[in-house]
């Protein structure tokens, strides 16, 4: 299961609606070995496109250093879908390669009449795709 603030869960719709009709993509970061997603760093995509997202190869680069000085690993990945539901393509898959990440993503299109878009959590391992609930906090308990 994915936990993540409410903070958290408006600043990923946010930036998807911002970045239509263009996928938006991201990274949430937390402490190495909690699960905990706690730095929201949104990202360009460097493909500009609606139907793909691209990270730019020297803003992951940086990030990924980032998060090697501050302990941390990438909790969320996120992107948007601009005009089918939040279920992993084909490509999604090929490029999801931190197995110990959750994969969000977000349908900025009204696919199945349940409003204005979808927020969905996938696990994504060795091209296996699992759906996982999603539980939004106000804020994390206390850590032990």
């Amino acid at each position: 299961m994915l936990t993540l603030t409410q903070a958290l869960y408006d600043q990923i719709v946010a930036h998807s609606r911002a970045d239509h009709p263009d996928e938006a993509c991201g990274v949430v970061a937390g402490p190495a070995g909690t699960g905990r997603a706690e730095r929201f760093v949104p990202m360009l995509n460097a493909a500009r496109s609606p139907t793909f997202y691209e990270f730019d190869s020297t803003d992951l680069l940086k990030l990924y250093r980032e998060m090697d000085d501050r302990d941390e690993e990438p909790v969320i990945i996120y992107h948007s879908h601009t005009a089918t539901e939040a279920y992993p393509s084909r490509t999604d898959v090929t490029y999801a390669n931190e197995p110990g990440a959750h994969y969000v993503l977000v349908s900025t299109a009204d696919t199945d009449d349940a409003g204005p878009f979808q927020f969905r959590s996938y696990r994504i391992v060795d091209g296996e795709i699992t759906e996982e609930d999603v539980e939004v906090v106000e804020a994390y308990p206390p850590a032990a």
